[in-house]
């Protein structure tokens, strides 16, 4: 199929737009993405027949690459699942009106329920600090208070394999653990889990994605974006995967994930 056969982004003439892969007009490269997100997802039973996720939304490529795969495999699967997604917007940084307002499409065509909260971003327990600890904290406290208020267990954050190789070596030499970021990862005795189906899929892929389709992308403010450990050690993964191109699998597969799973009362049930 020639690209005249298929729809041009109406915000960027220079891309797709993402309804083409709704539509079935993808890519194989697309296809693969999808699929290798599938893979995550059921290496690591992480979504069962009739169960509600709950999408982490930032705004970033990688959440919205990651609502697209989940809710596009849905057309195949012999399953049903439910899906809703929450963006926290700070207060203090909040995005643009329009930017509103394409999100709301892009999840509305999705089929998925979509929500943005407002919060503040330095709250008065910081006591004036702040820094990435604090931040993720703090989006993470909001995060977990909502998703158990509206009775979701599960939540899918957007991180990809290069996020775990990073966190790998973060947690390697600073704070001499060979500790990853987990597929599957449980809080408060199994009343949360935070699942990242991505756990595979290589960030270069999500950012093509954003780069050939009219993702609505809005990328929020973070005084510490370009400054912090992740982005410093971002570039030395580059390099590593210089020399041995899987590096980051081999990364990945060093680790024991044989005990992130999912405990659920049908699993206790059939033992």
């Amino acid at each position: 199929m020639s690209k005249k056969d298929l729809l041009i982004s109406p915000y960027d003439s220079s891309k797709l737009s993402y309804k083409n892969i709704i539509e079935g007009n993808m890519d194989p490269w697309v296809m693969r993405f999808i699929k290798q997100t599938g893979k995550g997802i059921n290496d690591f039973d992480m979504i069962r027949d009739g169960e509600t996720v709950l999408l982490s939304v930032s705004g970033g490529k990688d959440s919205l690459a990651m609502a697209l795969a989940l809710s596009q495999r849905l057309k195949w699967l012999p399953i049903k699942y439910n899906l809703k997604a929450l963006m926290i917007n700070w207060i203090e940084h909040p995005i643009p009106e329009e930017y509103r307002e394409r999100l709301y499409s892009y999840f509305s065509d999705l089929g998925i329920d979509f929500e943005i909260t407002d919060e503040r971003q330095f709250p008065d327990s910081f006591d004036g600090e702040f820094n990435c600890y604090l931040c993720a904290r703090n989006r993470r406290r909001i995060l977990f208070t909502l998703s158990q208020n509206s009775g979701c267990r599960l939540i899918a954050m957007g991180h990809h394999l290069d996020d775990l190789v990073e966190t790998t070596i973060m947690n390697l030499f600073f704070r001499a653990e060979f500790a990853p970021m987990n597929p599957v990862q449980e809080f408060f005795e199994g009343d949360l889990y935070v699942i990242r189906p991505m756990i595979e899929v290589h960030e270069s892929v999500t950012r093509r994605l954003a780069e050939v389709y009219d993702l609505p992308v809005i990328k929020p403010v973070c005084p510490y974006d370009q400054t912090n450990v992740r982005a410093s050690i971002k570039p030395i993964v580059k390099d590593i995967v210089k020399l041995n191109k899987l590096a980051r699998e081999h990364v990945f597969n060093a680790h024991d994930f044989s005990n992130c799973r999912i405990r659920r009362d049908s699993d206790d049930k059939k033992a």
